[in-house]
């Protein structure tokens, strides 16, 4: 017998979180809208490490591997 795994997904909009990272990712408002506050804060004082950070969640958000505060996958 095979084990099915369940992977919880967020209800959060892939499109909008991708094109809020786009615009203002530098400024980790993406991250407060999963609820990951102390991240965001940290983009948020690094201008997202210099864009470095907010050019990987980008890349992480398209590619449907970015997580809420929860661990929940957003891939709607």
């Amino acid at each position: 017998m095979a084990s099915q795994v369940s992977i919880d997904k967020s209800t959060q909009s892939k499109t909008v979180l991708a094109v809020v990272c786009l615009l203002v990712g530098c400024l980790g408002v993406h991250r407060f809208m999963v609820g990951k506050t102390g991240t965001a804060i940290l983009m948020l004082v690094t201008f997202g490490g210099l864009g470095i950070w907010a050019l990987i969640d980008l890349v992480m958000i398209l590619l449907g591997k970015f997580t809420d505060k929860q661990g929940r996958l957003i891939t709607a």
